[in-house]
């Protein structure tokens, strides 16, 4: 009779532990995945990003998982051999499968943004850029994942999505505060505005001090529940890649070599050679046009002035189309004052990188290394820097260069407002870039996620409940062998 009187008390403590105090638990958020390709004129990459399923203030807090450069060049190279700009992106798929669980693959939205390298061959052959972006959705589309479409973005859509990027890394629309256990807006936010070279174009992008007076140069973001009138333009054909070629051409006309009958030599980066055609879309409708042959070879050797580079550099732009106009960078194009800290990244800070210019220096000090290094023999650079790119090393007499003048004479910063330039590619962990502000963007999109709820106790009630059921288990075992 004891051990039954035991039992009932033990059963009713365990049934009292198993009812009271039972509370509404929270479930962590789910886990959300996106894809994003970054098709650009010289190469392609692939980033992956994950984000919780609920927002803060309707955006997503999303970091970057993977990133994955695509062998070989960008995919506008691919126009004479469509099918190959699909395959390319292959290697870089797989991996990204890899870093999101399995069970999440269907769930991924996928998407493919290709900038001012596409932006070209729409101009020169659209056909070919149809077939090259249906080879790559074909592609994609093969993998077990949400595709989302592969399109070519707007020079502003690039812009705009780079500075949201910048900004989001940098804390400048949220940040996590450990006091409140929530992400709140700072109260002094900085933002940053955006610079941004490729090989075929360049952005700017900031928060002028009034509102953007012409419309095509306007944008408008809701982020984390505040809204943000940019400006920002892109100029295609003064990406760096582009930029040589025209100047190239430019070089050319200028020696006397319109009629393209006889080589000539002409004076420019230190002991290079160029040969081939100078058939480039970029040239239409700039500058002198002149009749280009297939079969005409230019030999360009270099004299190591920076001063004649920078000179003829300052004839790609037609800074007279401004007139006396204050709110106008260059070709006409209208632009406010710049106003605050900025971001220079992707060809900007590669080029200053190489310089080690990449540290805050004065100007006086960026012009000093640069004529240092224009004046330097190919010899010199050359076996000072063996395990630089042979393509790419004659190049940078020319591209520092240019750097100056478009931020100096096109952009309009001056030895003060210089010091507000900031040459990087990294925040944190995650690469600047016009991609996570798109996923930024996305998330707006996205509808949130109610986080999942259960019943549950407190861990001391429920471990008390266990005992005492383990407890009545043992004395009713007992007492059936009893």
């Amino acid at each position: 009779s004891a051990v039954v009187g035991a039992l009932v008390a033990l059963s009713i403590i365990s049934l009292v532990l198993s009812l009271v105090r039972v509370e509404d638990v929270t479930l962590p958020p789910t886990v959300k995945y996106g894809m994003v390709f970054d098709a650009g004129s010289s190469h392609t990459s692939l980033f992956v990003y994950e984000w919780d399923s609920d927002k803060e203030n309707g955006t997503g807090v999303v970091s970057q998982t993977l990133s994955c450069d695509v062998q070989g060049q960008g995919i506008s190279s691919y126009a004479n051999n469509p099918p190959e700009a699909g395959n390319s992106l292959r290697e870089c798929l797989d991996k990204a499968l890899q870093v999101v669980p399995a069970e999440k693959h269907r769930d991924v939205p996928a998407y493919l943004g290709a900038t001012a390298g596409m932006r070209l061959l729409r101009e020169q052959n659209s056909s070919a850029t149809e077939q090259v972006l249906a080879e790559v959705a074909k592609t994609m589309q093969e993998y077990p994942v949400a595709f989302k479409g592969a399109r070519i973005l707007t020079g502003e859509e690039e812009g705009a999505y780079g500075w949201i990027t910048i900004n989001y890394l940098l804390d400048s629309f949220t940040k996590y505060s450990p006091k409140a256990h929530t992400w709140l807006r700072p109260e002094t936010a900085n933002i940053f505005g955006a610079l941004d070279l490729g090989g075929a174009s360049t952005q700017i992008t900031f928060m002028p001090e009034g509102s953007v007076l012409s419309q095509n140069e306007a944008s408008e973001f809701t982020l984390y529940g505040y809204s943000y009138n940019i400006y920002t333009h892109s100029y295609l054909c003064y990406g760096q890649n582009e930029m040589l070629k025209r100047l190239e051409k430019e070089l050319i006309v200028s020696w006397g070599g319109e009629d393209f009958t006889c080589p000539q030599k002409l004076s420019f980066w230190p002991e290079q050679r160029h040969a081939g055609s100078l058939k480039l879309i970029c040239l239409c409708g700039r500058g002198n046009e002149i009749k280009q042959s297939e079969n005409y070879t230019v030999t360009l050797e270099g004299r190591g002035n920076a001063s004649a580079c920078r000179a003829a550099l300052r004839k790609l732009f037609n800074f007279s189309a401004c007139g006396q106009s204050q709110d106008c960078s260059f070709d006409g194009v209208y632009q406010p004052p710049l106003r605050g800290q900025f971001i220079a990244f992707s060809a900007f800070y590669y080029n200053f990188k190489f310089l080690n210019l990449t540290e805050g220096q004065p100007l006086a000090e960026v012009r000093e290394a640069i004529e240092g290094l224009c004046t330097r023999s190919w010899e010199d650079l050359s076996s000072s820097y063996p395990k630089e790119n042979p393509k790419r090393l004659p190049k940078y007499c020319a591209n520092a260069n240019y750097i100056l003048t478009l931020l100096l004479d096109a952009y309009k910063f001056n030895e003060t407002s210089w010091n507000n330039i900031f040459f990087q590619m990294k925040a944190g962990s995650a690469d600047v870039g016009w991609t996570l502000g798109s996923v930024l963007n996305l998330t707006n999109m996205l509808p949130p996620e109610a986080p999942a709820r259960l019943k549950g106790h407190r861990p001391s009630l429920w471990a008390a409940a266990v005992i005492f059921i383990i407890l009545t288990l043992v004395l009713g075992l007992a007492a059936l062998l009893l």
